[in-house]
């Protein structure tokens, strides 16, 4: 029987956005804000090695024209099984070329590249979703940048998240359906909150008393 308690790559483990005084983790979004970090730089690795290799494609090959397939084409009947075969075989190699080149970069930093960084599974497309939101959210902000709220946003991103979790329903391992229900909780929650700071402001504070008397 296969073993459906595997780990999770992705802690759940006590991920409150709110402590128990209603004040905002910190260490939740420090955490958040490392692992995004993280990201940018493996990004801005394969951006350059990208750009390395398009150059290197450009002077090896005369430049050819392109064209930008009509509505016709979009129509046509589906890749064979072998075309789709092919492509996949294809794309395999291109990433590879690329992981090695970005594993070379980053070992040039000093830094130490590891397999799993560049492969995409069910915990960090999860946890890519409750980032984004927690960005619409205003509660967290890229290095540099001032927080901004985008409510509408925030709530298709976590009914994006509900309508994961709906789909995949009898597909998942415990430890990805525990991990959706708490990364859809805090979401609610916080989403609540955020609401409430937005609409009821805090006694005492500019406005929230300024009905006529």
């Amino acid at each position: 029987m296969p073993d459906k308690e595997k780990k999770s790559e992705f802690t759940v483990t006590d991920r409150r956005l709110f402590s128990t005084d209603g004040e905002l983790r910190q260490d939740v979004l420090e955490d958040e804000e490392r692992r995004a970090e993280r990201e940018r730089e493996q990004r801005e690795a394969q951006r350059r090695a990208n750009e390395a290799r398009a150059t290197e494609n450009q002077s090896a090959q005369p430049a050819e024209q392109t064209t930008v397939p009509s509505l016709e084409a979009t129509e046509m009947e589906a890749p064979s099984v072998a075309e789709q075969q092919a492509s996949a075989e294809a794309y395999k190699a291109s990433n590879k070329e690329i992981d090695d080149q970005i594993k070379r970069e980053m070992r040039q930093r000093g830094q130490a590249p590891r397999t799993q960084d560049f492969e995409m599974t069910f915990e960090k497309f999860a946890a890519s979703i409750y980032m984004s939101a927690l960005l619409q959210l205003g509660l967290a902000a890229p290095q540099g940048e001032k927080p901004v709220v985008d409510l509408i946003g925030a709530r298709q991103t976590i009914d994006t998240l509900a309508l994961l979790q709906e789909k995949t329903k009898g597909n998942l391992t415990a430890a990805e359906q525990n991990m959706l229900q708490n990364l859809l909780y805090e979401l609610r929650m916080a989403y609540l909150e955020v609401t409430n700071l937005l609409t009821r402001p805090p006694q005492g504070e500019p406005g929230a008393n300024n009905k006529a008397r």
